[in-house]
């Protein structure tokens, strides 16, 4: 992953305070997937925030999804979401 992309992740949920934000690459358990043609990325991502308490698990992905809606399907192809209240 490219630190220009990490870079974006973080400047976007920024917003969300997160007292924990890790962007794991997992492109390389998909190569060969078609989605993985030129170069788009396989992420996942554990955000936890103050702002998910009391939010159903749904609403906290939706949250993380409209500020990375721009980067999806290139460069990030595939987004996995393990959003955490504290």
């Amino acid at each position: 992953m490219t630190t220009t992309l990490q870079e974006q992740i973080h400047e976007r949920l920024a917003a969300l305070n997160p007292t924990q934000l890790d962007i794991i690459d997992e492109s390389h358990l998909h190569s060969g997937h078609a989605g993985a043609r030129g170069g788009a990325r396989h992420l996942r991502i554990v955000i936890t925030s103050s702002q998910f308490d009391g939010m159903a698990p749904l609403a906290r992905h939706r949250l993380v999804y409209d500020r990375m809606h721009d980067l999806i399907p290139y460069p990030i192809h595939a987004l996995a979401i393990v959003a955490k209240a504290t």
